[in-house]
């Protein structure tokens, strides 16, 4: 079993209470300035350098100065070579990001709809979890409504540094058919690894390819983020890959998915997400434009202080007048952060390659919406 310590449980939640202080100590108008680079090199320095609560950290900002990326520390521990704009992370849960814009863009050209039942995409003699007659869709997953749990009970790893590596189809086929919801779905928000992981398979399974090919065919390749990728770790990552390190700051394998990628397996760059976080901001063209605009449009309260609602792959902050969408990620080695906000046309990415519990999220909240 996966304990409670797994970042990926716990740090999407666990951040809404500490977003409460950004919501409740912000006034009258937004702030549409981001933080100036020497203060995030400010940020960063103190972080690293004085309180140790990391090895090395990559920011990428979007405002209206346009696109800019500050580094500080190192890509491994006991490595002088310094992090950059091209230095590959593990990105954690921000994957579900990537698997909820996949499930709008599928529903833009019409192979599947937000309402369909996930029992239409499972393999034929797979038993669908229901409730009182209701059926888990596609939209429950992606707004964590599903009922699922966070992480499957038949999740027991050969090696619990590396949790998710041989859970496969074979594994959650067999979980689904024998788990009872605990209530019917879409009724409540309870974050679930197993739900983001089981809709990017749902819709692999419908697009006739893999969750990595899916990735790459539809978001990647337009996008032009060469860097990204969902495929399992290997040689193509070469040093440009940040070794992943613990909250003592010593080295941690990689994370390898197998079915569940679509909660957590996508590996980038800060010049790949501000791609991505351009395209969400309308700044480039894309044939995802119709798909992005729709995420934010569907809505479920989450019942959380600091986050009260969640759209389709991102969780909403309302600091002032400003709305915040964004997710975080985190692994045993790495930490991520991803935010935009379209009324002021800012957006920010946080990449670290230390895993420790205070995580890179009051950085990324602070850069794009600055306590003044």
């Amino acid at each position: 079993m996966i304990q409670k310590e797994d970042p990926m449980i716990r740090t999407s939640v666990g951040a809404l209470l500490a977003i409460t202080f950004m919501t409740a100590g912000s006034h009258g108008q937004s702030r549409p300035a981001t933080l100036p680079d020497s203060e995030i090199q400010k940020i960063l320095a103190e972080r690293i350098d004085v309180s140790h609560q990391g090895v090395g950290i990559v920011v990428g900002v979007i405002d209206a100065n346009g696109r800019r990326v500050i580094a500080h520390g190192r890509s491994r521990a006991a490595d002088p070579r310094p992090l950059d704009s091209d230095t590959i992370f593990e990105i954690g849960s921000v994957t579900k990001v990537f698997t909820a814009l996949l499930l709008a863009d599928m529903v833009q050209r019409g192979e599947v709809a937000l309402d369909d039942p996930i029992s239409k995409y499972l393999p034929s003699g797979v038993k669908a979890p229901e409730r009182n007659g209701r059926a888990i869709a596609l939209v429950d997953l992606a707004t964590h409504t599903s009922g699922l749990p966070r992480v499957p009970a038949n999740l027991r790893p050969a090696t619990f540094q590396d949790p998710y590596a041989d859970y496969t189809a074979e594994h959650l086929d067999a979980f689904l058919s024998s788990y009872e919801l605990p209530r019917e779905p879409g009724t409540k928000f309870e974050y679930s690894n197993l739900g983001g992981g089981l809709l990017g398979y749902l819709l692999a399974r419908r697009a006739g390819m893999g969750y990595a090919a899916l990735v790459r065919a539809r978001i990647t390749g337009p996008l032009g983020m060469t860097s990204t990728t969902a495929a399992r770790p290997g040689d193509e990552d070469g040093p440009r890959l940040a070794a992943g390190h613990n909250a003592q700051l010593q080295p941690v394998p990689a994370w390898h998915f197998d079915v569940l990628a679509g909660c957590g397996g996508v590996r980038s760059n800060a010049n790949d997400m501000l791609m991505l976080l351009d395209a969400f901001l309308g700044r480039t063209k894309t044939p995802l434009a119709p798909a992005m605009t729709l995420m934010p449009t569907v809505r479920r309260p989450t019942g959380l202080a600091g986050a009260p609602e969640i759209a389709i792959g991102w969780l909403v902050t309302k600091p002032g007048a400003a709305e915040i969408l964004w997710h975080n990620g985190g692994t045993f080695g790495y930490r991520s952060y991803l935010s935009v906000d379209l009324r002021n046309h800012a957006g920010v990415v946080v990449l670290s390659n230390t895993s420790t519990p205070a995580g890179v999220d009051d950085i990324g909240r602070q850069i794009l919406h600055p306590r003044r």
